[in-house]
């Protein structure tokens, strides 16, 4: 291949990384939008008077804490990973051959 080949694979390639990740940004905040509906509406329907009710809302809430905080953890640790890869892959720039 001629350099002016890997150029334009390059520019094809970042240019579909950058639509993507809006995608996964869009995805993202229409996900958290719907939660942030669907939890109002179970503060809405929820009796406060019965300690039942507020139980199970409590404990809701702590499940889906704990597996958002796992979500976050797992894609930090995924990110890392990435990063590490892409530290350890030889680059022109560094004499490297591709």
């Amino acid at each position: 291949m001629t350099p002016p080949d890997l150029d334009a694979i390059r520019e094809s390639v970042l240019t579909q990384m950058e639509r993507h990740e809006r995608s996964v940004k869009l995805a993202i905040l229409a996900a958290a939008l719907a939660e942030a509906v669907l939890f109002a509406l179970a503060l809405w329907l929820v009796d406060f008077s019965s300690r039942f009710e507020l139980l199970v809302l409590l404990l809701a809430v702590l499940s889906y804490t704990i597996l958002a905080f796992g979500l976050l953890a797992l894609g930090a640790h995924v990110s890392r990973v990435g990063d590490r890869i892409l530290a350890a892959l030889p680059s022109p720039d560094r004499g490297g051959r591709l």
